[in-house]
């Protein structure tokens, strides 16, 4: 799976965990460079609380395009850490 946004390759993994119909990436998947922390956090009843990152790639900006959970409750450990991905961030095959 690739996730891609702004003509940029932001992840890439054969490892990514489908939730919900979301692909979620593992944390070593993601090219870091285009990713900066955001104070944006959600909270899922079954999962817990979500953290985002903004997507930075060509010049623009695409705030809390990509979230993850870094301690979700027990339902979701198989996603702890891992980074899934919208607001206009593509994920194909």
């Amino acid at each position: 799976m690739k996730a891609m946004w702004n003509g940029t390759v932001l992840a890439e993994s054969d490892q990514t965990v489908v939730v919900e119909g979301n692909h979620y990436f593992p944390p070593d998947a993601i090219r870091k460079e285009y990713f900066e922390s955001s104070v944006t956090h959600t909270a899922c009843s079954w999962k817990g609380t979500a953290s985002y990152y903004t997507v930075v790639a060509n010049g623009q900006r695409n705030p809390d395009a990509a979230w993850y959970y870094p301690e979700p409750k027990d339902a979701a450990k198989n996603i702890a850490g891992y980074i899934a991905f919208w607001k206009g961030v593509t994920v194909t095959a």
